[in-house]
C-alpha cells in the first residue's frame, strides 16, 4: 500500500512538471505570435483608396479650383470673397484661415443657408486635406451657389507657406 502511494505521488509530480512545461510552451507560442501580429505592418486596403482617390480626381474635374497664393490674394486684396473652412469645429478652433467662417461638411446642406445667403457669393473652400473640401465644393455648387471654389492645397502647405493663420 504504501509502495502505491509512492508511486501515485511521483506520478502527480510528473503529472505537474508535464502540465507546467506544457503550459510554458503555450505561453511562449502566444507570446510569438503576439509579437509577430504586433510587428505586421496594418494592410492598407488599396481598393478602398483607390476608389476614393477617383471619385476626388472625379469630382475635381467637375468644379473649380484656385491654388493656395490665389487665396491668399484673395485675403490680401481684401477681395469680397467668402472663406469656408468645412472643417469640423474643434479643428476650426485650433486654428483657421483669416476671417474664415466654418460650417462642417457633415452640416452643410442644412446649415450653408444661414450662413451664406447670396447666391452669387465668391466663395473659397478649404479643409485640411483638399479631400473634403471637394466634395463640399461640389455640394455647393450642386445648391445653387454659383460661384464656390476649391482652394487645391492642403492647410499644412498654407501654413508652410507662411500665410497668415489664426490660433
Amino acid at each position: 500500500m504504501r509502495l502505491a502511494l509512492c508511486v501515485e505521488k511521483g506520478g502527480e509530480k510528473n503529472m505537474k512538471k508535464r502540465m507546467l512545461v506544457w503550459m510554458l510552451a503555450f505561453v511562449f507560442v502566444l507570446s510569438m505570435l503576439s509579437l509577430t501580429l504586433a510587428q505586421e505592418k496594418p494592410k492598407v486596403d488599396t481598393w478602398k483608396t483607390t476608389v476614393v482617390k477617383e471619385r476626388i480626381d472625379k469630382t475635381k474635374a467637375e468644379i473649380k479650383k484656385v491654388s493656395a497664393a490665389d487665396v491668399k490674394a484673395a485675403i490680401d486684396k481684401k477681395e469680397n470673397a467668402i472663406i469656408l473652412d468645412v472643417r469640423d469645429p474643434n479643428e476650426y478652433a485650433a486654428g483657421h484661415l483669416p476671417g474664415a467662417i466654418n460650417v462642417s461638411r457633415g452640416r452643410l446642406d442644412f446649415d450653408i443657408w444661414d450662413k451664406i445667403t447670396d447666391k452669387n457669393a465668391k466663395i473659397y473652400v478649404y479643409c485640411k486635406t483638399a479631400a473634403v473640401s471637394t466634395f463640399a465644393t461640389k455640394t455647393l455648387n450642386d445648391l445653387g451657389y454659383k460661384n464656390a471654389v476649391l482652394m487645391d492645397a492642403m492647410l499644412e502647405d498654407w501654413i508652410k507657406a507662411g500665410y497668415p493663420f489664426v490660433r
